[in-house]
């Protein structure tokens, strides 16, 4: 979809200009504001998060060191991590009987993408048959979505899903929270908390928009079979078993 660019320093600022210029006239084309449908804006500012590593002095102290996102250890909580090939792509916190799944992208330098990104997820589940709400929440806008899902008994149902973003420098972080946080806004506090408080490491290496933001382990992790319970979970930073990554079903991406 995007081209890899090959150069970085000033040639890929200037690479980013002439893409952001380029979106611009093609937007102006047919006479619509992008503003009018939220898309294509700078970054909002972000008093509360997520967070930039060069906004936090401390991104380890209180979270999990996952290389592209400092992940927040909360008590209790179970993390997964989410692959994709070979690359660990996105990291999902599980909280009780609540989920958020972390993914964190390449963006361009002075546009967010999270408004047009909400308009490709919001057209792929209505064309599945789903229904899309497009409401200004605790994390800014964000889609509620009932997504069509086979149940275990093979009828057809619906999960209730929530798909959040928000938009840094260079960086676009999305958040899909799943689960009761989905349902009840009293247990999706914490989850939005986790969100809010992750640090997004961009790092300095040109990419391409939508490139996701490799993670990896911890170095004190260990990857624990899907359905495997461990009874010491030793070396752990947190309670909960946060010294022990579980590789976790991966929640669809709906683009």
């Amino acid at each position: 979809m995007f081209g890899r660019r090959k150069k970085s320093g000033s040639a890929e600022d200037e690479a980013d200009e002439v893409r952001e210029a380029e979106q611009v006239a093609d937007e102006g084309t047919d006479g619509t504001a992008a503003g009018a449908r939220r898309t294509n804006l700078p970054p909002a500012p972000r008093p509360d998060g997520p967070w930039d590593l060069s906004e936090v002095s401390q991104p380890g102290e209180g979270r999990v060191d996952l290389g592209g996102i400092f992940v927040p250890g909360v008590e209790g909580m179970e993390l997964r991590v989410e692959v994709a090939g070979d690359a660990i792509v996105a990291a999902t916190v599980v909280l009780r009987d609540s989920a958020v799944q972390l993914q964190a992208f390449a963006a361009p330098k002075r546009q967010g993408i999270w408004g047009e990104v909400r308009e490709e997820i919001a057209s792929g589940i209505t064309q599945q048959g789903g229904i899309i709400d497009e409401v200004e929440g605790p994390l800014g806008w964000e889609l509620r979505a009932q997504v069509p899902v086979q149940l275990p008994d093979g009828t057809n149902g619906v999960q209730l899903v929530r798909f959040v973003g928000v938009d840094g420098p260079r960086w676009f972080l999305r958040g899909v929270i799943s689960g009761q946080g989905a349902v009840q806004p009293e247990a999706a506090g914490l989850l939005e908390t986790v969100f809010r408080d992750t640090v997004v490491v961009r790092g300095d290496s040109p990419m391409a928009p939508r490139d996701p933001i490799v993670l990896k382990l911890p170095n004190d992790a260990q990857m624990v079979p899907e359905g495997v319970q461990q009874e010491e979970q030793e070396g752990s930073k947190f309670s909960g078993g946060m010294g022990q990554l579980q590789r976790g079903p991966e929640i669809t991406e709906i683009r």
